[in-house]
């Protein structure tokens, strides 16, 4: 099966672009976002889902748990779906039928489609989502931390499943707090 998915581009005075990354104070606009599949999950509430890499076992259960709660009951999640646990999320939304939202720290133009992306692209129930250039063509820590702000940037709701002392992602947790958004943890 080959599925042509071409790369489109959104600027910020464009209907699409995600007004929450406009909004002032949030997170400094990218000029352009590039785009594969289906856009209209923009429109959707959105949950951003981080972790960081080194997670306790007890976690790692409660956030699969979660994961396949909210893809059971539909849900849109969002994320670079980067660290192991993130990864293994992304592995259960790819095996139901809930939206799912991917956002690599890099650009797209040059990305392989993996072979288990095809069927929820071809469905609907992906997209991916780029606030890079075709330039950023490999993972780098700070894309990593540019694409993790986007992702909740443009949540609506915000899921921290982990964070290890002084890391990233604790950093992260305090970033977006201060932007006003709630942040929930898997002992909420």
């Amino acid at each position: 099966m080959r599925i042509n998915l071409e790369i489109k581009y959104l600027k910020p005075e464009e209907p699409d672009y995600p007004p929450a990354l406009l909004a002032s104070g949030i997170f400094s606009p990218p000029p352009v976002i590039a785009y594969m599949g289906n856009l209209a999950l923009l429109k959707e509430r959105k949950t951003a889902l981080f972790c960081s890499v080194k997670c306790p076992g007890c976690e790692i259960i409660k956030t699969l748990d979660y994961a396949m709660k909210l893809r059971n009951e539909g849900k849109t999640l969002i994320s670079g779906f980067h660290s192991p646990v993130e990864k293994e999320c992304f592995n259960i939304y790819l095996r139901g039928d809930a939206p799912v939202i991917v956002c690599p720290a890099r650009g797209l133009e040059e990305m392989r489609i993996k072979r288990e992306w095809r069927k929820p692209l071809k469905a609907g129930k992906m997209l991916i989502l780029s606030p890079f250039t075709a330039l950023e063509r490999r993972l780098k820590r700070d894309l990593a931390w540019k694409r993790n702000l986007f992702a909740a940037a443009i949540a609506e709701e915000i899921v921290i499943a982990y964070a290890g002392k002084g890391s990233r992602t604790e950093r992260l947790g305090e970033d977006v707090e201060s932007w006003g958004k709630e942040i929930r943890s898997m002992e909420e």
